[in-house]
């Protein structure tokens, strides 16, 4: 029995060493994305795929200004967490030069000021003369965002001198809005489709008449020139990464559970949807 248990133990190290060295074999890839609920959704999904595949994939959450940075310097090999033609095309336009944008990998989504279903106006140009049951507030997130900009030029634009715009993060952001549908406060947020905070609370987009956020958006996946004569199956595969709203709010409404972790999430999402991902390795 002791000698089975001492083959059992070195087949198993065998077997890792193995997938070590296929993972050292296939080389690093590296990833940048920002602190989005759809963003830890969906970088996670492709770390989890292409380690799947044997490579070493690294992940580092950076701001939008920093992620976009990074893979127009080639510091990272890509990301998929680009949102265009709106929030991000500033950020793409100091870096055409440096990067490949391989097309959407998400449709449908949108930017905007969120409002719960109860709060009793439907438009931003009627923000300023309810001011005060907002407490003067617009619940924003991390500085340096894309949805930030656009909303400060939603103040400039909509002469909204009686709002301010709070910094913070997404998770502040989602905390807040929160507790003030708790208390049946009226509260105003900037939002962001696909995000779970849909699925779990009756919400709504105020109108935006001067279309400052502009209207549907996608999200991008965007790599480093040369990713494709360096890493042909790693293009390959963010090339072809697509999926839907509801693909990816299933897997961010797992990333809300007590306790959850997004990578071990991904890891069962694409066990889960194998079809879906073969398609992706094509």
């Amino acid at each position: 029995m002791m000698q089975k248990t001492a083959i059992a133990v070195a087949a198993t190290a065998m077997l890792s060493t193995g997938a070590a060295a296929l993972a050292a074999d296939k080389g690093e890839v590296e990833l940048a994305y920002v602190e989005w609920s759809s963003e830890v959704a969906s970088t996670n999904v492709v770390k989890a795929v292409l380690e799947d595949m044997g490579y070493d994939v690294k992940i580092t959450p950076v701001s939008a200004a920093a992620m976009w940075q990074a893979v127009g310097t080639g510091d990272v090999d890509g990301i998929v967490a680009a949102w265009l033609p709106t929030t991000h095309k500033h950020y793409l336009a100091k870096v055409a030069d440096e990067v490949e944008d391989l097309g959407p990998n998400l449709d449908g989504t949108r930017i905007g000021l969120v409002v719960p279903d109860y709060v009793e106006i439907d438009s931003i140009e009627q923000l300023n003369a309810a001011a005060d049951k907002f407490d003067d507030k617009i619940i924003g997130i991390d500085p340096g965002a894309g949805l930030m900009s656009k909303t400060e030029k939603v103040i400039e634009d909509y002469g909204l001198d009686d709002m301010k715009l709070v910094e913070g993060t997404g998770p502040i952001m989602t905390a807040v809005l929160g507790d003030a549908i708790e208390d049946q406060e009226w509260v105003v947020v900037t939002g962001w489709t696909p995000h779970w905070m849909f699925a779990k609370w009756d919400l709504k987009y105020l109108d935006d008449p001067k279309g400052v956020y502009g209207g549907e958006e996608q999200i991008h996946t965007v790599v480093r020139k040369g990713l494709k004569e360096d890493m042909p199956e790693v293009y390959k595969v963010l090339d072809n990464f697509s999926w839907t709203p509801d693909q990816m709010a299933e897997l961010m409404v797992w990333n809300q559970e007590k306790h959850a972790d997004p990578y071990a999430n991904a890891e069962r999402w694409v066990e889960e949807n194998a079809d879906t991902v073969e398609s992706w390795k094509k």
